[in-house]
């Protein structure tokens, strides 16, 4: 079971979005509609599709910073796998909190769910080989923390939270540095005793010239068909962690992982995949 993430970092990300979806006037609708403001009432979340679910908390507070009298009663947990129907909250309280914080609750809990489900089905496909699926920073500003949390509930691993856990060098520092071996000389030289060095290359040549330098944990292997990973593993020989990396989907990352890398990251999941179908539906 993955542990949540605490409130003080989910409660601002559900707050602005309250905040951008009631504007300058509030819930005009809700307003309107619900004559009586105490009115109480019940209602479910559904999911409309199988997957594996991930921002419960962030629906949790959604309603509850509407409407701190509002009962969020879950019934699952983040990271479980869920088939379609499942009832995966029941939230009890005034109807006009509900209404008014469903939207934005519902559109972190389906995003985050969504990404946990396409790593589980990512790690699901690479299970019988000895890659272990991580994310990129590919993700949108702001919310990089819970979406690498979705990553984990899904069954992935986190690469890179910024620039500042780990050194990256990529091809653009390359070729301003001037050459893969002054970057990595440099690179060691500012490092700490904490801090791993990853080195990206394109080509079996550069990565045979990173390994004559020394000083490299992890090298990148970017872009590269499954032949050429099959032989840039036999060169590391175990000397270096392998990642792979560039365009990989879930058509190709089978074919990725029998090549024998440690990691394959994918920003796909953080970019691309689609939301997970949940829903709130009243209860009489």
């Amino acid at each position: 079971m993955i542990h949540p993430l605490p409130d003080i970092m989910l409660e601002p990300l559900v707050r602005a979005g309250l905040l951008e979806d009631l504007g300058r006037a509030g819930d005009l609708t809700t307003d309107a509609v619900i004559v009586d403001g105490d009115a109480v009432v019940s209602a479910v979340l559904a999911a409309r599709q199988d997957g594996v679910i991930a921002g419960l908390d962030m629906a949790r507070l959604s309603f509850a910073l509407m409407d701190p009298r509002i009962v969020f009663e879950a019934h699952v947990h983040d990271g479980q796998a869920v088939t379609r129907g499942t009832c995966l909250a029941t939230v009890r309280g005034p109807a006009r909190g509900i209404l008014s914080g469903e939207r934005v609750g519902l559109n972190f809990l389906s995003h985050l769910s969504g990404i946990a489900t396409a790593t589980a089905q990512l790690v699901e496909l690479v299970r019988p080989y000895r890659a272990s699926i991580t994310c990129t920073r590919k993700t949108m500003p702001g919310l990089r923390a819970i979406q690498k949390y979705a990553v984990r509930a899904g069954g992935g691993s986190n690469h890179r939270f910024g620039l500042d856990d780990a050194i990256l060098i990529k091809d653009n520092h390359i070729a301003f540095a001037g050459g893969i071996t002054p970057a990595v000389e440099r690179a060691r030289r500012a490092a700490g005793h904490l801090v791993r060095i990853e080195l990206e290359v394109d080509t079996l040549t550069q990565l045979r010239e990173g390994l004559e330098t020394g000083g490299v944990d992890v090298f990148l292997l970017d872009n590269m068909p499954p032949d050429v990973l099959r032989e840039a593993v036999r060169i590391v020989d175990g000397r270096a962690v392998t990642e792979a990396s560039g365009g990989i989907t879930p058509q190709t990352v089978t074919a990725v992982a029998q090549a024998g890398v440690d990691l394959i990251s994918l920003g796909w999941l953080t970019h691309t995949v689609r939301v997970m179908d949940i829903g709130l539906d009243y209860q009489p």
